[in-house]
Order: structure tokens, then sequence, then C-alpha cells
């Protein structure tokens, strides 16, 4: 029997259809006029590999190959599921048939896979991301265990990061915080410990992020020497809150570093202590002192509300006392860096977006599920952030005061202060 080309059976099979009688099933018209279309391109490709036509004779000494056969396979095109048949050659000397056709395909099928990930990332469930992807018959391009396999590239990127050389970032402010997680296992919650900071060139960097059972001192010890291992320059000030486990971190690990208490979480301890009819006015008079022209109208300011509310309030001001040293070390920096310094604000912003995209989780099934999914979203919001104002005579006031933190240290100049000058 003569061989019939996968195309003609196609077409024949198109044929048939337009012989029934009653309503045409259009979906499957079209169906099989796309598969015959991709049909007709594979065997036009395999022609031009052979260098002639189906049943025509090779041509005295040209050994090019031989057709043999064909294998079935499924090729996803947006809103369809095509079946086609990939001719298969033999004796090509060592040539290999290649469809661009059908490597076209393959990257279409990569982009959306990049995209069902991006769609995963910014807060659709897997489930919504299944029943957004069907083919004309109802069934799903990727099932959710296949959307959860593919949050496993999260982790890979993570894992990437997780091991980048830092030696390139002139560090001048460190931010330091934590967040927690709700992980299958983990009573409390999975701790994931961050590191994020701004540079000598203005840019705002996400430096870290890794899995701790808890922000006990070992674990920041631990955070932060895994960070000058891989290179982390000496910064001038560090930022965090209140929590013990860090500060003896910070001072053990960055000892000649300024360290600053966040004003932010501060502040939220001395409402805490406050009663509610007069927190809101008494709150203004601490944040006063936090906010001062310069470090004398501090003590000044603050030496005013001890006195006058030490005898009413001796819980609120015991806690306003504390760490004082902390609170007002931004007071030492250029002024047009305060701002975004004296908190750690800008990743709490950053937590809220993670929060926001992580609830529609009920728990995270693991740790790499959790520590890849929320450093996917930390990552995606840190290239947003905005670059911070550096000029001259404010690089040249941190110059200073790295040249007085560490006098012995050789690199003591900011890079884009040596290209400036």
């Amino acid at each position: 029997m003569k061989k019939i080309r996968p195309s003609e059976k196609k077409r024949k099979e198109m044929e048939k259809l337009l012989e029934r009688e009653g309503i045409l099933a259009m979906e499957e018209f079209h169906q099989l006029g796309q598969e015959k279309l991709y049909q007709e391109v594979l065997e036009a490709e395999v022609d031009a590999f052979l260098g002639r036509q189906w049943h025509q004779r090779a041509a005295e000494g040209n050994h090019t190959g031989h057709r043999n056969g064909y294998s079935a396979r499924k090729v996803k095109v947006p809103g369809s599921r095509l079946e086609v048949w990939k001719p298969k050659v033999r004796n090509t000397g060592g040539r290999k048939f290649v469809s661009r056709l059908l490597h076209g395909c393959v990257q279409m099928t990569e982009k959306l896979r990049t995209l069902v990930l991006e769609m995963y990332v910014r807060g659709l469930s897997t489930r919504d991301i299944e029943e957004a992807f069907v083919d004309q018959e109802g069934s799903p391009f990727l099932s959710r265990s296949a959307v959860s396999e593919l949050s496993a590239r999260l982790y890979q990127e993570y894992e990437r990061f997780s091991t980048r050389d830092l030696s390139g970032f002139d560090v001048v402010f460190l931010f330091v915080d934590g967040v927690y997680e709700a992980v299958k296992k983990y009573t409390n919650g999975q701790a994931l410990l961050c590191a994020w900071a701004i540079c000598a060139d203005g840019t705002k960097r996400f430096l870290h992020l890794a899995a701790v059972q808890s922000e006990s001192q070992d674990a920041w010890e631990a955070f932060f020497e895994g960070m000058q291992r891989r290179g982390l320059r000496q910064p001038l000030l560090v930022i965090s809150d209140g929590g013990k486990g860090a500060i003896a971190a910070i001072q053990g690990r960055f000892p000649h570093a300024d360290r600053q208490r966040c004003i932010a979480h501060k502040l939220r301890n001395l409402l805490a202590k406050l009663p509610k009819d007069v927190a809101a006015q008494i709150l203004l008079e601490f944040k006063a002192v936090y906010y001062a022209a310069d470090r004398s109208a501090a003590d000044v300011l603050a030496a005013q509300i001890i006195e006058k509310y030490a005898q009413q309030y001796p819980a609120a001001i015991q806690c306003f006392t504390e760490d004082m040293e902390a609170c007002l070390a931004h007071l030492k920096y250029p002024e047009g860096h305060r701002r975004y310094i004296r908190t750690t604000n800008l990743m709490e912003r950053t937590f809220e977006e993670q929060k926001r995209r992580t609830k529609v989780l009920p728990q995270h099934q693991h740790e790499r599920g959790a520590v890849g999914l929320v450093f996917a979203v930390l990552w995606r919001a840190s290239l947003k952030w905005q670059r911070v104002s550096m000029t001259p005579l404010e690089l040249t006031l941190l110059r200073n005061i790295r040249a007085i933190i560490c006098p012995h240290d050789h690199q003591t100049g900011f890079i884009s202060y040596q290209l400036a000058a």
C-alpha cells in the first residue's frame, strides 16, 4: 500500500468533518487546520534538510540521509494542544535534524512556564493558575502539581542569590530584620532573617535571606558570618530592631560599626507603655527627640522629657532611656540620609507585600517552598527600590566617618567617591 503523508491524512480528516450532517464542529475543524498547517511545515523542513521531495530519489553521490518514519508529538500552543508527527531521518552522516518549528514551540512553552511562575509569585494560588490555563476541551495545560514543581525553580533562584559574591557592594548602611512564615511542622513559624543595604553609589541592595530556627544570637552571628565569607565589607551603620539576639550579634560581628535602633519599633514600644488618653500627645514629644536637628538638641529635649514624665510614667521613661545611644546614632550621619537610616521601614513595607502574597497559602509544606517564595517576592520588590542621593559632600562626610571608625582599614575610599574624583 502506498504510504500517505501525515499532512494528507489531516486533510482527509478535515474533508470527512465537512461531510458530517448537522452543525459543523468549528473548534474541531480549527484544531485539524492547525495540525495540518504544522504538519506541512514539518514535512517541508525535512524536505529541505534532505534536499529532495517526498518519494524523490537522491542524486548520484548524494548521501544526506533517508526518511525513517515519524514519531508522535504533543505541541502546546495558545488555547490548544496539537497532535503532530515529527519526521525521523537516518544515515545523515552525523547531522541532526532539528525542527525550527518545534524548537519555537519549546521556547513558547518556556515562556508560558515563566508566566505561570510570575503569576504564582504575584499572588495566584495553584488552583487559580490551573483554572486559567485550559485548552478548548477544558483540560488544564498545567496541573497544580506541575505548578508546584515549577515553584521549585524559585528555590534554585534563591540558591544562586545566596551564594553570590558581595565584595563588589560598598555597603555604607546595613539593615537587618526577621520575618516569620507558617511552615508545616514548625509550631511558631519558620524564622527568615533578611539583610539589605544602601551602598556608596546610592543603590539599595537586597543582600541575603536565610531560614533559621529563631532570631537567637547564634542564628544572627551565623547569618552575618555567611555574608562576610562572601565578601561583605564593614558597614558604617547597622540598623535593626531591639531584639537582644540581633543586637549582640551586631556588636560581635561588626565591632567598629555604629548601631541604629529602628525608631518605628521603638515608638511602638513606647506607645504600649502609655495611657491611651495621653499617648498620642506624649508620643509627639518622643518623636521630637528622635527627629532633632542634631545630637545636642536631642539631648536637651530628652532631658526635659525625662524630668517631666519620670514620676508619672516611669515604665515609659525607662523604655525611652534604654538604648538611647542607638536610637540617636543616625544624627551622626548626613541629614539627607537620616530619613532612610533611622528605621527599617523599607523592608517592613516589602514584608507587607510578601505577607499579602503568602496569605493565600494556609501554610508552606516545607522550608524550601517558604524560602523560595519569600525570596522571589522580596527580590522582585527590591528591583523597584529607588536610589538614595549621594552628593560629594555627603560622601566626604561618610568617608571621614569610616576613617575614624576603622583607622587601620585600608578600604576607606568609597567607589562612587573615587569615580567622582
